[in-house]
């Protein structure tokens, strides 16, 4: 991410510097400089894409992606990361590594204030201010979307209009004490949000160094994956088929040494998160389970991952910045081809399976598994297309949102010699708010 040193950088780190205080947020601004200039709001919106947490990708630990192990698995991986592996939630080791609340409500703030001051930003076009403000809407959306989706019960999963989810932060007002709203009020502000980013947002691309950026493409690919999270097949069909007749180009994997994860792939729509960080690369080994989904053929299997021994398997597809990944091309094959079948098209969702798969298998083999997937019946197609986003989506922070939304199986886990279980639909799959945060505001304890 190509970040810009000026001197706004110190004014902004005054403005919003993270101070202890006991309101809502836990965020205390100490000076009163605010940024006037397109400049120096295209900085601050910078420092706020900066600090977007990686928990998304932090939730490979609580999948059934990642396996840890004694002699596998570097002791700050271990010491880090076994509390969340294995679901021991609430007496958490105190090296036990975090997920975020108060850095996504930070970058909430960040989004906030940019918001607020569109129509008073300076030396801009106003095509630039919509830009900024566009971009803003979008990140507060984002940041709501994750944490609604770590904290809050999932949307098809529950009653949205009663369940309470997480706070949502409007404003810039660091005061207020807020409560929770409903996963139904969550999503209509997610929705709302890009609704007017839509409207705003006026750069098709970005260039290199720059893609982290929220584009126009954006929109369509965050409501896509918003509606199929909600379960709403019409919408999330519509938006997926929008982003691939916009952006349909898929990575050969026979012929590009471009992986399609990859910042610089031609399925890259948005490059804004590291999903899997060098330090994931080396705590754990892939789940053999997932590797055996892979068919004979299948050239996800030596590209994705590479072979240590004949029993541990790395990931190769992270481990670096170059693997930032937010929205990619592949993704929206996946929602259309599961909205479709969802919607008893069976044609279009066999459509949209097949030209993804003939782009990752070795062209001998496609058309035997092409074969099997016409003839599949519906319940036999759905767990093909869950299998497909397993095997696609992999350490990209996918894979525990899905069993989140999707059947929330029971999953099982050894480690010295102790095995640990994740009932079905049991309550672990969404996590706890955090003690510190119900401290500074008690409205927001569980009930």
């Amino acid at each position: 991410m190509k970040k810009t040193c000026l001197n706004i950088l110190g004014l902004i780190a005054v403005l919003l510097s993270l101070a202890a205080c006991n309101d809502f947020l836990d965020i205390q601004p100490v000076g009163k400089v605010m940024p006037h200039t397109a400049q120096e709001f295209r900085d601050l919106l910078t420092e706020a894409y900066s600090f977007v947490p990686t928990d998304r990708g932090k939730t490979v630990y609580r999948s059934d992606e990642l396996v840890l192990n004694q002699a596998t698995t570097t002791t700050e991986g271990l010491d880090s990361y076994l509390d969340i592996w294995r679901w021991q939630d609430g007496s958490e080791d105190e090296t036990t590594e975090s997920f975020n609340w108060r850095t996504f409500y930070y970058v909430s703030y960040i989004a906030n204030t940019v918001i607020e001051q569109k129509d008073a930003i300076t030396e801009a076009t106003q095509e630039e201010r919509n830009q900024l403000a566009g971009e803003a809407y979008m990140l507060r959306a984002y940041m709501h979307y994750i944490l609604v989706n770590l904290y809050a019960e999932p949307y098809t999963h529950c009653d949205p209009a009663t369940t309470k989810g997480i706070p949502l932060k409007l404003n810039s007002d660091v005061k207020a004490v807020l409560s929770r709203n409903t996963v139904a009020e969550v999503y209509a502000s997610i929705l709302s949000d890009i609704d007017t980013a839509e409207q705003l947002l006026n750069v098709e691309t970005w260039g290199e160094g720059e893609t982290y950026r929220f584009n126009k493409l954006s929109t369509d690919a965050f409501r896509a994956r918003v509606y199929l999270y909600m379960g709403n097949w019409e919408q999330a069909y519509e938006y997926a088929k929008k982003v691939v007749d916009t952006h349909g180009e898929l990575e050969d994997i026979n012929a590009s040494n471009t992986l399609p994860n990859h910042y610089q792939s031609v399925e890259a729509i948005l490059s804004l998160e590291e999903v899997f960080p060098v330090e994931y690369q080396t705590n754990g080994q892939v789940n053999p389970n997932l590797i055996s989904l892979y068919r004979s053929g299948d050239m996800r299997r030596s590209r994705f991952y590479r072979a240590e021994t004949a029993s541990i398997t790395r990931v190769e597809k992270g481990g670096g910045n170059e693997f930032r990944c937010t929205f990619r091309t592949a993704e929206f094959y996946l929602t259309a081809a599961e909205a479709a079948m969802e919607l008893n098209d069976m044609d279009n969702a066999r459509h949209y399976l097949t030209e993804l798969m003939k782009k990752r298998y070795a062209a001998v083999m496609y058309p035997r598994y092409e074969a099997e997937i016409l003839a599949m019946t519906r319940e036999e197609l759905r767990q093909e297309i869950y299998d497909e986003r397993f095997r696609e989506l992999a350490f990209e922070g996918h894979r525990w949102f899905d069993l989140r939304r999707t059947t929330r199986p029971e999953l099982t886990k050894t480690y010295n010699g102790e095995t640990y279980v994740l009932q079905k639909d049991d309550p672990r799959y969404t996590l706890r708010i955090p003690p510190e945060a119900i401290e500074a505001n008690p409205g927001l304890e569980e009930e």
